[in-house]
């Protein structure tokens, strides 16, 4: 990844609107004498091709992107000699990965793949407030006897990503070969992943499909929000479940996917009424099933106390070695916290414990 492309991932990730406070460099380039006049939007996507205009204009919008010391909207023409510049509202940070001894539950490892069992917690990549104590981080140092491993190359390494406060299995290729192959897998959905949670309210069926663009929420950019299938918000995303058990007021269920979108299930169980448990960005931290009695109220903080983050386990994970070309199939189990969280429902449901 280069240095141009983080930055404007953190544009897209991280920042709304400019800060009132000081801006730092995070890119420079002069506009050639032979430049003909173009709009910067258009002539920056050129120039970085990692990011799309789309996020070049929003980050225009936002004030970040400076002519001779200017902010300028996208639709301004360079012209030879300017100097166009991205500011953002933090000091540059150098994203280079080094090795950190951070224990890895390892599952399974070989020349050509690992795969990890990550605890809920961990971040999975450096990013914004995050830049050390990662999951890569961790990855780095358990294969840093390896000569042929790069963790700042991006032709290897992490396959796909779950969330922070997810707890479960990754794969990781150990070879550019491995990532390509395992990343046409998942690109062409060939892959088999499920995932356990608890979330909010009872299910009419036992089993159910949701389907819905998956796209920022225009008004909290930390939050994915639904879009109706075929629009042009969004990207397409199908995620199936299942109720293992019911508790009442929640019920655990598995969800299979279809797609992998950035918190696909999480947003699509809001999407039809059923939050996670404990997921604070999405609203599960309320009680929105149940009693009003002080006595449920402080059962349900106890089980916060047990579980403070979104009840998600990413439990079975299935592909195709890229080598042997054998199926490979991996199962984990759930995370303690998340274990406590559902044998105590079992005892309320069961009468047997009054918080």
């Amino acid at each position: 990844m280069t240095e141009e492309q983080d930055d404007m991932e953190l544009i897209e990730d991280e920042v709304d609107t400019a800060s009132d406070g000081q801006l730092y460099e995070h890119m420079r380039m002069e506009v050639d004498q032979g430049q003909v006049p173009v709009r910067i939007d258009k002539y920056m996507s050129e120039h970085l091709p990692h990011s799309s205009r789309n996020r070049i204009q929003k980050a225009a919008d936002a004030g970040f992107i400076q002519v001779n010391g200017t902010p300028v909207k996208s639709n301004y023409k360079v012209r030879p000699g300017d100097v166009v510049t991205l500011m953002l509202d933090r000091p540059h940070y150098d994203t280079t990965i080094e090795p950190e001894d951070i224990p890895l539950n390892v599952v399974y490892e070989d020349d050509q793949l690992m795969v990890i069992n990550k605890p809920a917690g961990m971040v999975v990549h450096p990013g914004v407030g995050n830049f050390h104590g990662t999951l890569v981080n961790a990855i780095a140092w358990h294969l840093r006897n390896l000569p042929t491993y790069d963790p700042n190359d991006p032709s290897v390494g992490l396959v796909h990503r779950i969330d922070k406060d997810t707890s479960g299995l990754l794969v990781v290729a150990k070879t550019p070969e491995a990532k390509t192959e395992l990343g046409a897998q998942f690109f062409n959905h060939d892959t088999h992943r499920s995932y356990q949670a608890l979330v909010w309210g009872n299910f009419t069926e036992d089993t159910g499909r949701i389907e819905g663009n998956i796209g920022r929420d225009p008004k909290d950019r930390q939050r994915m929000a639904v879009f109706p299938p075929g629009s042009d918000i969004g990207k397409s995303a199908v995620t199936h479940y299942k109720v293992l058990e019911r508790f009442g007021y929640t019920t655990l269920v598995e969800c299979r996917l279809e797609t992998g979108r950035t918190h696909q299930i999480r947003a699509h169980m809001k999407h039809i009424g059923h939050p996670l448990f404990a997921d604070e960005r999405y609203g599960g931290m309320e009680i929105l099933r149940g009693e009003r009695t002080a006595s449920y109220k402080a059962y349900i903080q106890n089980c916060l106390r047990l579980c403070g983050r979104q009840a998600l386990h990413a439990k079975t994970l299935g592909f195709v070695h890229p080598t042997t070309h054998e199926q490979m199939d991996f199962t984990s189990e759930l995370a303690t916290d998340m274990n406590e969280l559902i044998d105590k429902w079992r005892k309320y449901v069961n009468g047997k414990i009054a918080q």
